[in-house]
């Protein structure tokens, strides 16, 4: 026969909270909206106490983030796709300069636009058969945003997109402004492929730099700012582009100057209720129209 055991009074043994992400970490801090034990590295500080990761992320997904006046996203990093673009149109440049230059560099001959291709006659008396957007080198109407002919050509392009880009920035947002950038050098090569010559090569960000000061027009006449001086601006650099010897594309320039304007109209003035709408369908119509005038060209360049 077995006696009971000697109760000796004393209250068992508890056994201390353990985070639950990390069994082996004793913790006595539990999560305020959760309740559940959390160690040093799971603790979020929050408005009162701290909640785990989960809670955290949790709260978060419900928070509504704060968006620029244009209706995108504030940027964590104002000007970082201004100075990446940049970064890339010099790195280009740079490519092209060390690898012979216009004409000879092969990624001059692989991204300018050319409407029509064809046998070219380089500097060097060698020839090169080159496609054209005509026949089916597309990309050469984003590519050649890229590439510039000369350190003043480069040098005023990324100039005026420091200027411009990172205030057109904060006010559309990153993805805003990167899509209203490339849409409108992409909508400058269309006018490029109808109005110039067939095997006239262009080259250069100048169409989507015109677009910026579309876009910088309307949103400042918008925001009651004074224009006149981005009005001198422009003034000054019409007057460039038609200056005789300078070989200028004026039809990529005018190109990239209507769609800013486009777009400025629809980031500035598109109702708040309906904005994101408004917005995706100018920028739909605007690829709409790019893709309907490329194959429209080059079903009569074939």
């Amino acid at each position: 026969m077995t006696q009971p055991p000697f109760d000796t009074g004393a209250a068992p043994q508890q056994v201390p909270p353990r985070c639950y992400r990390h069994p082996d970490r004793e913790t006595y801090i539990a999560c305020q909206r959760c309740g559940r034990p959390i160690c040093p590295d799971c603790m979020n500080e929050a408005s009162v106490g701290y909640q785990c990761p989960e809670c955290l992320r949790e709260g978060q997904a419900h928070v509504r983030q704060a968006r620029t006046a244009g209706g995108g996203l504030v940027p964590g990093r104002p000007g970082v796709v201004s100075t990446t673009l940049i970064g890339i149109n010099v790195a280009a440049y740079l490519i092209m300069s060390v690898t012979g230059g216009l004409w000879l560099s092969p990624l001059y001959q692989w991204g300018v636009m050319l409407a029509d291709g064809g046998v070219f006659q380089l500097p060097d008396g060698s020839l090169a058969a080159l496609d054209g957007v005509a026949d089916g080198a597309y990309w050469r109407m984003l590519t050649s945003a890229f590439l510039h002919a000369s350190i003043l050509h480069i040098g005023f392009n990324m100039y005026a997109l420091y200027l411009f880009g990172p205030v057109l920035e904060r006010y559309l947002g990153t993805a805003r402004f990167l899509a209203a950038y490339l849409t409108s050098a992409v909508a400058a090569s269309v006018f490029v492929y109808w109005l110039s010559g067939v095997h006239t090569p262009t080259l250069g960000a100048s169409g989507a730099i015109f677009a910026l000061f579309g876009m910088a027009l309307v949103i400042m006449y918008k925001q009651g700012q004074d224009v006149r001086g981005l009005f001198a601006l422009l003034a000054i650099n019409v007057v460039i582009t038609f200056l005789p010897g300078l070989d200028i594309s004026w039809q990529g320039h005018l190109g990239g100057f209507v769609t800013g304007l486009v777009f400025g109209a629809a980031f500035a003035y598109a109702p708040r209720e309906r904005r994101n709408l408004v917005q995706y369908a100018v920028f739909g119509a605007v690829w709409v129209g790019i893709v309907g005038a490329t194959v429209a060209r080059t079903l009569q360049l074939a």
